[in-house]
């Protein structure tokens, strides 16, 4: 608790002050009765203003939220003292907007307790820790403020909205765990493959009876198992690029939310590669505890400056599983993740680069030498694209505004292409 003077505090000392010292000079009286008053309200009010003697709590109905959603807080104010005008502000951070009128304007009485309930609207994903208050309550002549800051943080986690995706990306080869993918291979399952004749050994519940009868011999049904995959998100973190409240690590963030989501509802293994300048990562897994595993490491996702040079035989291995779709969302602004990308790409891995567009971050200047640079700048990064599409790896130009179902598409566009071409 901080106690300041306000402004009629100023006003009445002045005013008592000079009514006395030109009573003395001036050899008035009458001068000495006109401040007589402002000094015996200064006396009353200093000798008889107590402090206020506040308590707050402060509890959200919920710990997890989407990105655009609201939650309600609940705020309970407790006085010992009376309090004729006390003003409250909750002190948001970054990302969360209050709905409910703020700060409020209310008065309290002995020992009374308050109960007020806030609408919070969550604008950006993110962890955030709402729960700052700040008090401030006069005495009641209003010679003195009293200022006080109470903490009652409570954490909330504010995941990014996810986009609707008709088809994923698809790894060339699936793993032996079950899922809902249907591989070329054949084996055990309910997926119909072809038909062969009966031969020693197989199930009585296989034969087909109608092509049985109709052949004259015993014929059985194939069929294709059911197989998930592995899917590894790479996010880059060592760059971006930002304009005003938007960048291109929010919308990797977003993208990488939405394609876990979907990815894990398909029973198929997810992991996480943050590569940047911190390193973080998450083995693949399945399951709703792997989805908030990775959802909250994603919120820690953060551009740190780094001049240090990294690639990748710094990422365990075991994060990078045999046969796993590597599924990159990069801006391509910095050279350590261009050349990871491609030294995974020499590794035989299956990689799949999202760009993540800079371009709708960057204006483009009018004229002159800066208009030339960035010119060059766009066919340097043609360039790059092209580079990595000699060495058959599919890569797609994102922009904001743009779905991400229509990059995957090009994805797959590009890849059955040359799949073909190999053929």
């Amino acid at each position: 608790m901080t106690r300041a003077a306000t402004a009629k505090l100023g006003a009445y000392t002045t005013l008592a002050g000079l009514g006395l010292v030109a009573a003395l000079v001036l050899g008035r009286p009458e001068l000495a009765a006109f401040a007589a008053p402002f000094a015996g309200l200064l006396v009353v009010g200093l000798s008889l203003t107590e402090a206020p003697r506040l308590d707050a709590s402060f509890e959200l109905d919920r710990e997890r939220q989407l990105e655009g959603e609201t939650v309600t807080a609940e705020l309970e104010l407790r006085s010992e003292r009376p309090i004729a005008r006390l003003e409250l502000l909750l002190d948001l951070p970054s990302g969360l907007v209050s709905e409910t009128p703020n700060p409020l304007l209310l008065g309290l009485g002995s020992h009374e307790r308050r109960e007020l309930e806030y609408t919070i609207r969550c604008v950006r994903w993110g962890a955030h820790l709402p729960g700052d208050l700040v008090l401030r309550a006069q005495d009641t002549l209003g010679l003195l403020v009293f200022e006080q800051r109470i903490e009652r943080r409570r954490p909330i986690k504010v995941y990014p909205r996810g986009a609707a995706l008709r088809k994923l990306l698809r790894p060339l080869e699936t793993q032996a765990f079950a899922g809902n993918q249907v591989p070329r291979i054949r084996g055990e399952g309910i997926e119909f493959a072809d038909l062969r004749p009966f031969v020693p050994g197989d199930r009585v519940r296989r034969v087909n009876w109608r092509a049985t009868a109709r052949r004259g011999e015993p014929w059985v049904n194939e069929s294709h198992p059911e197989r998930n995959s592995d899917v590894v998100i790479f996010l880059d973190t060592f760059a971006e690029a930002r304009l005003r409240d938007a960048s291109t690590l929010d919308q990797a963030v977003g993208a990488a939310g939405t394609l876990v989501s979907h990815y894990l509802r398909e029973k198929d293994r997810v992991g996480l590669v943050a590569f940047g300048g911190i390193l973080n990562w998450l083995t693949v897994s399945s399951g709703i505890v792997q989805l908030y595993r990775v959802l909250d490491s994603l919120l820690e996702a953060e551009i740190f400056l780094s001049y240090a040079w990294k690639d990748i035989d710094i990422v365990p291995v075991r994060t990078l599983p045999p046969h796993a779709l590597v599924l990159a969302l990069s801006p391509l602004l910095d050279e350590r993740a261009v050349r990871a990308l491609l030294d995974l790409r020499a590794r035989g891995f299956d990689l799949a680069v999202v760009e993540v567009s800079p371009v709708p971050y960057a204006p483009p200047p009018e004229e002159g030498l800066d208009a030339l640079a960035y010119r060059l700048w766009l066919l340097r990064r043609e360039a790059l694209r092209a580079r990595y599409l000699r060495l058959g790896v599919p890569v797609v130009e994102w922009r904001e505004g743009v779905p991400l179902q229509a990059a995957l598409e090009e994805v797959r566009t590009f890849r059955r292409h040359a799949r073909v071409m190999r053929v």
